[in-house]
Protein backbone atom coordinates (compact mmCIF):
# COMPACT_ATOMS: atom_id res chain seq x y z
CA UNK A 1 0.00 0.00 0.00
CA UNK A 2 0.99 3.59 -0.71
CA UNK A 3 0.78 6.61 2.18
CA UNK A 4 -1.36 9.03 0.59
CA UNK A 5 0.74 11.46 2.28
CA UNK A 6 2.56 13.18 -0.73
CA UNK A 7 6.20 15.05 -0.25
CA UNK A 8 4.32 18.40 -0.95
CA UNK A 9 1.92 17.93 2.25
CA UNK A 10 5.82 18.25 3.93
CA UNK A 11 7.27 20.83 2.31
CA UNK A 12 4.55 23.27 0.90
CA UNK A 13 4.41 26.58 3.17
CA UNK A 14 1.15 27.13 1.14
CA UNK A 15 -0.26 24.14 2.62
CA UNK A 16 1.14 24.68 5.78
CA UNK A 17 -0.51 27.70 5.89
CA UNK A 18 -3.74 25.93 5.04
CA UNK A 19 -3.26 23.40 8.27
CA UNK A 20 -2.99 26.09 10.41
CA UNK A 21 -6.84 27.45 9.20
CA UNK A 22 -8.28 24.42 8.89
CA UNK A 23 -6.77 22.47 11.88
CA UNK A 24 -5.05 24.81 14.18
CA UNK A 25 -7.54 27.59 14.24
CA UNK A 26 -10.17 25.41 14.77
CA UNK A 27 -9.52 22.17 16.86
CA UNK A 28 -9.42 22.20 20.48
CA UNK A 29 -5.35 22.32 21.29
CA UNK A 30 -2.62 22.18 24.12
CA UNK A 31 -1.88 25.36 25.74
CA UNK A 32 -0.09 24.85 28.88
CA UNK A 33 -0.05 23.42 32.67
CA UNK A 34 -2.08 25.06 35.34
CA UNK A 35 0.87 24.51 37.50
CA UNK A 36 2.44 27.33 36.04
CA UNK A 37 -0.54 30.10 36.98
CA UNK A 38 -0.63 29.37 40.86
CA UNK A 39 -1.41 32.98 41.63
CA UNK A 40 -3.51 35.85 40.97
CA UNK A 41 -1.70 37.86 37.95
CA UNK A 42 0.52 34.46 36.82
CA UNK A 43 0.32 34.18 32.89
CA UNK A 44 1.53 32.11 30.49
CA UNK A 45 1.93 33.38 26.55
CA UNK A 46 1.83 31.64 23.50
CA UNK A 47 1.86 31.73 20.20
CA UNK A 48 -0.66 29.15 18.72
CA UNK A 49 -1.22 29.06 14.63
CA UNK A 50 0.29 32.48 14.65
CA UNK A 51 -2.01 34.05 17.00
CA UNK A 52 0.04 35.57 20.23
CA UNK A 53 -2.00 34.24 23.40
CA UNK A 54 -1.83 35.42 26.95
CA UNK A 55 -3.69 32.97 29.57
CA UNK A 56 -4.08 35.18 32.90
CA UNK A 57 -5.01 33.76 36.32
CA UNK A 58 -7.48 36.42 37.62
CA UNK A 59 -8.02 35.49 41.67
CA UNK A 60 -8.15 32.06 40.72
CA UNK A 61 -9.82 32.47 37.43
CA UNK A 62 -8.05 31.53 34.19
CA UNK A 63 -8.96 33.41 30.90
CA UNK A 64 -7.19 33.64 27.45
CA UNK A 65 -6.84 36.46 25.45
CA UNK A 66 -5.07 37.89 21.93
CA UNK A 67 -1.56 39.10 23.83
CA UNK A 68 -1.64 42.37 21.79
CA UNK A 69 -2.99 45.90 23.55
CA UNK A 70 -5.23 47.48 21.99
CA UNK A 71 -3.67 51.23 21.56
CA UNK A 72 -0.99 50.59 19.51
CA UNK A 73 -0.50 46.56 19.21
CA UNK A 74 2.39 46.05 21.64
CA UNK A 75 2.58 42.84 23.77
CA UNK A 76 0.47 42.76 26.74
CA UNK A 77 2.85 40.15 28.45
CA UNK A 78 6.12 39.04 26.94
CA UNK A 79 8.32 36.23 28.69
CA UNK A 80 7.08 32.58 28.83
CA UNK A 81 5.87 32.88 32.18
CA UNK A 82 5.49 35.42 34.73
CA UNK A 83 3.50 37.36 37.89
CA UNK A 84 2.44 40.90 36.84
CA UNK A 85 -1.04 42.73 35.79
CA UNK A 86 -2.72 42.97 32.47
CA UNK A 87 -1.13 45.76 31.64
CA UNK A 88 0.13 47.17 28.69
CA UNK A 89 4.34 48.48 29.52
CA UNK A 90 4.26 50.24 26.78
CA UNK A 91 1.16 52.86 27.38
CA UNK A 92 -0.10 51.88 30.33
CA UNK A 93 -3.28 50.74 29.33
CA UNK A 94 -4.89 48.23 31.64
CA UNK A 95 -7.65 45.52 31.26
CA UNK A 96 -9.71 43.45 33.42
CA UNK A 97 -10.72 40.19 33.87
CA UNK A 98 -13.13 40.08 30.91
CA UNK A 99 -10.70 41.56 28.88
CA UNK A 100 -12.17 45.02 28.80
CA UNK A 101 -10.12 48.10 29.27
CA UNK A 102 -9.69 49.06 32.63
CA UNK A 103 -7.90 52.14 32.67
CA UNK A 104 -6.34 54.39 30.12
CA UNK A 105 -3.66 57.14 31.96
CA UNK A 106 -5.05 60.79 30.95
CA UNK A 107 -7.19 59.18 29.01
CA UNK A 108 -9.77 62.48 28.85
CA UNK A 109 -6.43 65.14 28.41
CA UNK A 110 -4.87 62.90 25.38
CA UNK A 111 -7.09 60.49 24.35
CA UNK A 112 -10.15 62.16 24.10
CA UNK A 113 -11.74 58.91 23.86
CA UNK A 114 -16.01 59.45 24.14
CA UNK A 115 -17.73 56.38 26.45
CA UNK A 116 -18.76 54.20 24.30
CA UNK A 117 -15.56 54.14 22.02
CA UNK A 118 -14.04 53.19 25.62
CA UNK A 119 -16.53 50.61 26.60
CA UNK A 120 -16.06 48.79 23.16
CA UNK A 121 -12.24 48.20 23.81
CA UNK A 122 -12.15 44.48 24.10
CA UNK A 123 -9.42 41.81 24.00
CA UNK A 124 -10.20 38.86 21.66
CA UNK A 125 -10.95 35.98 23.82
CA UNK A 126 -10.38 32.30 23.67
CA UNK A 127 -12.24 29.61 25.02
CA UNK A 128 -10.10 27.42 27.53
CA UNK A 129 -10.80 24.07 29.27
CA UNK A 130 -9.65 22.97 32.16
CA UNK A 131 -8.50 18.90 32.70
CA UNK A 132 -7.04 17.96 35.47
CA UNK A 133 -3.60 19.83 35.16
CA UNK A 134 -3.76 20.45 31.55
CA UNK A 135 -4.93 23.48 29.62
CA UNK A 136 -6.80 23.52 26.21
CA UNK A 137 -7.51 26.04 24.32
CA UNK A 138 -9.80 26.92 20.91
CA UNK A 139 -8.93 29.61 18.52
CA UNK A 140 -12.62 29.66 16.40
CA UNK A 141 -14.81 32.09 17.39
CA UNK A 142 -17.52 29.19 16.99
CA UNK A 143 -15.58 26.55 18.80
CA UNK A 144 -16.40 23.06 18.59
CA UNK A 145 -17.95 21.34 21.38
CA UNK A 146 -14.45 19.43 23.38
CA UNK A 147 -16.41 16.29 23.69
CA UNK A 148 -16.75 16.31 19.59
CA UNK A 149 -13.18 16.41 19.38
CA UNK A 150 -12.69 13.88 22.34
CA UNK A 151 -14.22 9.99 22.84
CA UNK A 152 -15.69 10.26 26.57
CA UNK A 153 -13.29 7.48 27.56
CA UNK A 154 -10.28 9.37 26.59
CA UNK A 155 -11.33 12.48 28.88
CA UNK A 156 -12.04 10.72 31.61
CA UNK A 157 -8.28 8.69 31.53
CA UNK A 158 -6.53 12.37 30.57
CA UNK A 159 -8.37 13.55 33.53
CA UNK A 160 -7.52 11.34 36.01
CA UNK A 161 -4.13 11.02 35.50
CA UNK A 162 -3.75 15.21 34.96
CA UNK A 163 -5.49 15.47 38.31
CA UNK A 164 -1.97 13.39 39.79
CA UNK A 165 0.60 16.05 38.19
CA UNK A 166 2.73 17.56 41.06
CA UNK A 167 3.50 21.13 40.30
CA UNK A 168 7.16 21.30 40.26
CA UNK A 169 7.66 20.89 37.30
CA UNK A 170 11.04 21.21 34.51
CA UNK A 171 10.67 21.92 30.76
CA UNK A 172 12.79 22.01 27.71
CA UNK A 173 12.58 23.11 24.24
CA UNK A 174 13.91 21.52 21.40
CA UNK A 175 14.10 23.58 18.02
CA UNK A 176 13.43 20.10 15.61
CA UNK A 177 13.57 20.67 11.88
CA UNK A 178 11.05 18.50 10.97
CA UNK A 179 7.37 18.48 9.33
CA UNK A 180 4.95 18.25 13.12
CA UNK A 181 3.41 15.68 11.19
CA UNK A 182 6.60 13.48 10.77
CA UNK A 183 6.12 13.12 15.22
CA UNK A 184 2.60 11.84 14.99
CA UNK A 185 3.27 9.25 12.40
CA UNK A 186 6.31 8.36 15.07
CA UNK A 187 4.26 8.25 17.73
CA UNK A 188 1.93 6.18 16.20
CA UNK A 189 3.96 3.46 15.24
CA UNK A 190 5.53 0.95 17.76
CA UNK A 191 7.42 -0.97 15.26
CA UNK A 192 10.05 1.13 15.09
CA UNK A 193 11.39 1.38 18.59
CA UNK A 194 13.25 -1.95 18.97
CA UNK A 195 15.27 -0.28 15.64
CA UNK A 196 15.65 2.60 16.55
CA UNK A 197 15.86 2.41 20.25
CA UNK A 198 17.72 -0.49 21.31
CA UNK A 199 19.76 0.81 24.28
CA UNK A 200 17.14 3.30 25.79
CA UNK A 201 13.38 2.50 25.42
CA UNK A 202 13.50 -0.65 24.25
CA UNK A 203 15.75 -1.84 26.99
CA UNK A 204 12.84 -1.50 29.72
CA UNK A 205 10.07 -1.03 27.85
CA UNK A 206 8.30 -3.64 24.76
CA UNK A 207 5.53 -3.04 22.63
CA UNK A 208 3.71 -5.78 21.30
CA UNK A 209 1.75 -5.39 18.58
CA UNK A 210 0.47 -7.14 15.13
CA UNK A 211 -1.98 -6.09 12.47
CA UNK A 212 -5.27 -7.29 13.50
CA UNK A 213 -7.23 -10.05 11.01
CA UNK A 214 -9.66 -8.81 8.77
CA UNK A 215 -8.11 -5.45 8.77
CA UNK A 216 -8.96 -3.19 5.83
CA UNK A 217 -6.01 -3.28 3.03
CA UNK A 218 -8.06 -0.25 1.47
CA UNK A 219 -10.75 1.94 3.81
CA UNK A 220 -14.37 3.19 2.29
CA UNK A 221 -14.27 6.75 1.68
CA UNK A 222 -14.65 8.94 4.38
CA UNK A 223 -18.19 11.31 4.92
CA UNK A 224 -16.13 15.06 4.22
CA UNK A 225 -18.81 16.80 5.31
CA UNK A 226 -18.43 19.08 8.58
CA UNK A 227 -19.95 16.23 10.65
CA UNK A 228 -17.83 13.39 9.00
CA UNK A 229 -15.09 15.12 9.35
CA UNK A 230 -15.56 15.97 13.36
CA UNK A 231 -16.59 11.96 13.98
CA UNK A 232 -13.56 10.91 12.62
CA UNK A 233 -10.63 13.18 14.52
CA UNK A 234 -12.44 11.56 17.52
CA UNK A 235 -10.86 8.45 17.13
CA UNK A 236 -7.05 10.03 16.65
CA UNK A 237 -7.09 10.78 20.07
CA UNK A 238 -6.68 7.63 22.84
CA UNK A 239 -4.74 6.61 25.51
CA UNK A 240 -3.54 3.60 28.23
CA UNK A 241 -1.23 1.13 28.81
CA UNK A 242 0.50 0.69 25.45
CA UNK A 243 3.24 -0.96 26.81
CA UNK A 244 5.36 -4.00 29.16
CA UNK A 245 7.95 -2.52 31.21
CA UNK A 246 10.76 -4.16 33.14
CA UNK A 247 9.80 -4.64 37.15
CA UNK A 248 9.61 -1.37 38.58
CA UNK A 249 13.08 -0.70 40.34
CA UNK A 250 12.42 0.68 43.90
CA UNK A 251 14.36 4.18 44.38
CA UNK A 252 13.53 6.12 47.64
CA UNK A 253 11.60 8.73 45.36
CA UNK A 254 8.80 6.18 44.39
CA UNK A 255 7.64 6.29 48.19
CA UNK A 256 7.77 10.43 48.19
CA UNK A 257 4.90 10.94 45.58
CA UNK A 258 0.84 9.70 45.51
CA UNK A 259 1.06 7.07 42.52
CA UNK A 260 -1.70 7.60 40.31
CA UNK A 261 -3.21 4.01 39.22
CA UNK A 262 -1.63 0.89 40.26
CA UNK A 263 -0.91 -0.66 36.76
CA UNK A 264 2.90 -1.89 36.33
CA UNK A 265 3.04 -0.69 32.71
CA UNK A 266 3.86 1.97 29.74
CA UNK A 267 1.20 4.24 29.11
CA UNK A 268 0.69 6.70 26.30
CA UNK A 269 -2.19 9.47 25.30
CA UNK A 270 -1.62 11.24 22.08
CA UNK A 271 -4.44 14.09 21.52
CA UNK A 272 -4.58 15.03 18.15
CA UNK A 273 -3.03 17.22 16.72
CA UNK A 274 -0.28 18.68 19.02
CA UNK A 275 0.13 16.66 22.61
CA UNK A 276 1.67 13.30 23.80
CA UNK A 277 2.23 12.14 27.26
CA UNK A 278 4.11 9.44 28.00
CA UNK A 279 4.51 7.66 31.81
CA UNK A 280 7.05 5.11 31.40
CA UNK A 281 6.50 3.94 35.11
CA UNK A 282 3.35 2.75 35.86
CA UNK A 283 1.84 6.09 37.25
CA UNK A 284 5.41 7.39 39.25
CA UNK A 285 6.00 10.40 36.59
CA UNK A 286 5.07 12.11 33.30
CA UNK A 287 6.52 13.84 30.97
CA UNK A 288 4.33 15.85 28.44
CA UNK A 289 5.52 16.94 25.05
CA UNK A 290 3.73 19.26 23.25
CA UNK A 291 4.32 19.83 19.76
CA UNK A 292 4.45 23.53 17.95
CA UNK A 293 4.46 23.44 14.04
CA UNK A 294 7.19 26.81 13.21
CA UNK A 295 6.98 26.52 9.87
CA UNK A 296 7.11 22.78 7.16
CA UNK A 297 9.99 22.36 8.48
CA UNK A 298 10.60 23.49 11.87
CA UNK A 299 8.71 22.07 14.93
CA UNK A 300 9.58 23.58 18.03
CA UNK A 301 9.51 19.91 20.84
CA UNK A 302 8.38 21.56 24.20
CA UNK A 303 8.54 18.81 27.12
CA UNK A 304 7.55 19.32 30.90
CA UNK A 305 8.72 16.66 33.37
CA UNK A 306 6.74 16.27 36.58
CA UNK A 307 6.43 13.47 39.06
CA UNK A 308 3.07 12.39 40.36
CA UNK A 309 2.22 14.64 43.48
CA UNK A 310 4.50 14.44 46.44
CA UNK A 311 3.42 13.48 49.99
CA UNK A 312 5.76 16.38 51.21
CA UNK A 313 8.02 18.32 50.26
CA UNK A 314 11.59 16.68 49.49
CA UNK A 315 14.81 17.83 49.04
CA UNK A 316 16.12 16.31 46.25
CA UNK A 317 12.90 16.37 44.13
CA UNK A 318 14.71 18.81 41.16
CA UNK A 319 17.49 16.10 40.78
CA UNK A 320 14.57 13.65 40.19
CA UNK A 321 13.48 16.03 37.62
CA UNK A 322 16.68 16.25 36.08
CA UNK A 323 17.55 12.73 35.89
CA UNK A 324 14.04 12.44 33.87
CA UNK A 325 14.85 15.04 31.42
CA UNK A 326 18.11 14.01 31.12
CA UNK A 327 17.25 9.87 29.98
CA UNK A 328 14.31 11.85 28.09
CA UNK A 329 16.78 13.61 25.93
CA UNK A 330 18.12 10.54 24.64
CA UNK A 331 14.97 8.90 23.31
CA UNK A 332 13.53 12.14 21.99
CA UNK A 333 17.29 13.29 20.31
CA UNK A 334 17.03 9.86 18.58
CA UNK A 335 13.35 10.12 17.55
CA UNK A 336 14.25 13.87 16.41
CA UNK A 337 17.47 12.56 14.87
CA UNK A 338 15.83 10.07 12.18
CA UNK A 339 12.59 12.78 11.68
CA UNK A 340 15.39 15.45 10.40
CA UNK A 341 16.78 12.67 8.69
CA UNK A 342 13.30 12.02 6.95
CA UNK A 343 12.72 15.73 6.62
CA UNK A 344 16.42 16.49 4.40
CA UNK A 345 15.67 14.05 1.90
CA UNK A 346 12.08 15.08 0.90
CA UNK A 347 11.55 16.21 -2.27
CA UNK A 348 8.83 17.11 -4.89
CA UNK A 349 8.98 13.79 -6.60
CA UNK A 350 10.20 11.66 -3.77
CA UNK A 351 8.71 8.15 -3.95
CA UNK A 352 5.36 7.56 -1.53
CA UNK A 353 6.23 5.74 1.52
CA UNK A 354 5.00 2.11 1.20
CA UNK A 355 3.19 0.89 3.84
CA UNK A 356 1.87 -2.30 5.63
CA UNK A 357 -0.71 -3.40 7.29
CA UNK A 358 -0.07 -2.75 11.36
CA UNK A 359 -0.42 1.25 9.84
CA UNK A 360 -3.89 1.36 9.74
CA UNK A 361 -4.34 4.27 12.16
CA UNK A 362 -1.59 5.95 10.71
CA UNK A 363 -3.67 5.22 7.04
CA UNK A 364 -7.05 6.76 8.47
CA UNK A 365 -5.52 10.16 9.64
CA UNK A 366 -4.27 10.60 5.85
CA UNK A 367 -7.46 9.91 4.47
CA UNK A 368 -8.95 12.49 6.84
CA UNK A 369 -5.99 14.78 6.31
CA UNK A 370 -5.87 14.84 2.72
CA UNK A 371 -9.74 14.78 2.65
CA UNK A 372 -9.74 18.10 4.44
CA UNK A 373 -6.50 19.71 2.19
CA UNK A 374 -8.22 19.15 -0.77
CA UNK A 375 -11.86 19.94 -0.33
CA UNK A 376 -13.18 23.13 0.60
CA UNK A 377 -14.95 21.63 3.36
CA UNK A 378 -14.20 22.40 7.14
CA UNK A 379 -14.38 21.24 10.93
Amino acid sequence: MRSRMHPKYYLSQEIFEREQKKIFRKVWLFAGLVSLLPNNHSFITRKIAGIPVVIQNFHGELRAFENICLHRSAPLQQGFTGTRPLVCAYHAWSYDSQGQVKNIPDCDAIYRLDACEKKSLKLREFALKQIGGLLFINLSVDPMKFEDQFSESFIELLQSSAEAYDSEVMMTTWHAKFNWKLVYENLRDFNHVKYLHPKSLAKVASFPFAAQDGEPLEEPQLDGSTAGLRKEIREFSYGGPEGEIDPIRRVPWLDKVERWGDTDAYFNWLAYPNLHIACGNGGYSFTVEHHVPISPGQTDVEIFFMTARKKAPYAYSGQVLLSHMHYSKQIVGEDIAILEGIQSVLHDTAPLPTQGAYEHTNRNIERWYTTLMETDHEI
